[in-house]
């Protein structure tokens, strides 16, 4: 999922033209695109289409108002449908609330049968950010961390473009994702005239092991996919650290030498995630 292009739901006409579009996955977004005046218009519209869809290859992601908010429980009413792969909660905070949408979740699933979407945690907040290994770890249903720089930073007065303020909060997030084993997913950037903003952030992210980013626009699907389209890991230094790894086993050596370079079972981890990715891509 290199790309995930948000559409407003209040744009009922973009709807299909996003669905038929380059981006990996679809974002219908019900929180901030939205006015308090034009939420239940947009649930209904969004929900509307989304039972009438053939999901094929694409994933859906509905971004929904925030879990306590007045809107959240109508959000989830009617659009915690099967054909939705994740509902992504803005701006969370609290694992306890966290787990009970999860719960909601497993109750409906074992009411009806059939699967319920897994959850995208935003961290968007300064107390976000503090609990973001709890709230990965806070249900089994949270799929992924996605990090909201822009209402990050906004809110703190931090330069977006300190990329070493990017890359420490892109860090710790990445951490937090790691020790739940959840994926993290590197938030929307606004500038739409500037690619190489959206690309130098972009960069950051996929060198620390995110698996794609948010676009606002379809123009920035494809600067995504120019990023994200790069292997975790040269891939014929990764064959030849599993070619090295097997001989070494054979040898009784857990730890050996590969270009120079000492490697032992956690690059050998990354060289094997390295190469089933080679073969996603020639499959793909």
């Amino acid at each position: 999922m290199r790309s995930k292009l948000f559409v407003p739901g209040s744009r009922g006409e973009l709807f299909a033209k996003a669905f038929a579009g380059d981006a990996d996955a679809v974002s219908f977004d019900l929180e901030d695109s939205v006015p308090g005046s034009g939420k239940a218009a947009a649930r209904e519209r969004v929900a509307g289409f989304l039972k009438g869809l053939d999901p094929g290859t694409k994933m859906l992601v509905v971004r929904t108002n925030a879990v306590d908010s007045a809107h959240f429980d109508e959000d989830f009413r009617a659009l915690a449908l099967p054909c939705v792969d994740l509902l992504n909660l803005p701006k969370t905070e609290d694992p306890e609330a966290l787990h009970g949408v999860g719960e909601r979740l497993d109750a409906l699933e074992r009411e009806h049968g059939r699967r319920m979407p897994g959850l995208l945690v935003n961290i968007e907040t300064p107390r976000g950010l503090r609990r973001a290994p709890s709230l990965a770890a806070a249900h089994p249903r949270v799929r992924g961390l996605q990090l909201g720089l822009g209402d990050l930073f906004e809110s703190q007065g931090i330069d977006r473009d300190d990329h070493a303020a990017v890359h420490a909060v892109q860090l710790a997030v990445r951490m937090a994702a790691g020790e739940a084993d959840v994926f993290a997913w590197d938030g929307a950037h606004p500038d739409l005239e500037r690619p190489e903003r959206f690309l130098a952030e972009a960069r950051i992210a996929q060198r620390l092991g995110y698996c794609g980013k948010s676009c606002v626009h379809p123009r920035q699907v494809g600067w995504a996919h120019e990023v994200f389209s790069l292997p975790p890991m040269d891939v014929e230094l990764a064959r030849r650290i599993v070619a090295a790894a097997e001989e070494a086993q054979a040898q009784g050596r857990g730890a050996f030498v590969v270009d120079g370079r000492m490697v032992d079972l956690p690059y050998l981890q990354h060289a094997r995630r390295a190469l089933v990715w080679s073969a996603e891509k020639a499959n793909a």
